[in-house]
């Protein structure tokens, strides 16, 4: 038995099969987040896991849904970090831009591009793409309305406001993949200065 071979023994002994689904998932992500959707294959899963291509294909017969489910998975760990729970509605949404401005979402941001094209090829992406978007809206859309219930916001309407913030968000990311990102103040507050803009705020009412 070689290496590989003992190696993959051991971990279908050690592991429950949704503890290896939940490792082969991540692994994928991990993937997506550094190289790109398109180098998601078995093989390559395999190999950072040490086991054989068979065991990935044994959970995902086709390389498709595993694609999908590290989108997914990429998407709701990075929402964590956009949308905190703590805090009143001007303070979470002060780290939503903060978030952006710092330069932590660009690979998520490159992740989202990626996806977008591929999504053309795929029907499963495309679905997954869709409802991590409606979830992205519904979080931004339920700080905004938050913040206009108590009376912090008092520009546009919930839904048109996230329009506005979202449509700036996703022009800034379209730069990811340059080597000259957006850089100075009109740069790296630009989402800022949108979510300002539209909900009434002072200007530099939001952080940097």
């Amino acid at each position: 038995m070689d290496a590989v071979a003992s190696r993959e023994s051991s971990a279908r002994v050690r592991k429950r099969p949704e503890e290896r689904r939940e490792e082969i998932v991540a692994e994928a992500a991990a993937i997506a987040i550094d190289e790109g959707l398109e180098r998601i294959t078995l093989r390559a899963v395999a190999e950072r896991l040490g086991v054989r291509p068979g065991l990935i294909t044994h959970y995902f017969p086709a390389a498709e849904d595993l694609v999908s489910e590290a989108f997914v998975r990429a998407a709701v760990r990075e929402r964590e970090h956009f949308f905190p729970a703590e805090g009143d509605p001007v303070e979470r949404l002060s780290g939503f831009v903060a978030h952006l401005a710092s330069g932590a979402s660009r690979p998520l941001a490159r992740l989202w591009l990626n996806a977008r094209h591929l999504s053309r090829f795929s029907a499963p992406l495309a679905a997954v793409l869709e409802e991590q978007d409606d979830l992205d809206r519904a979080a931004l859309i339920g700080i905004i309305q938050a913040g206009i219930d108590a009376g912090d916001f008092v520009g546009l309407p919930a839904d048109g406001a996230c329009t506005r913030i979202l449509l700036a968000v996703d022009g800034s990311g379209s730069y990811a993949n340059s080597e000259r990102p957006l850089q100075g103040p009109t740069g790296t507050r630009f989402v800022a200065d949108v979510a300002e803009w539209s909900l009434g705020l002072p200007a530099g009412s939001l952080a940097p």
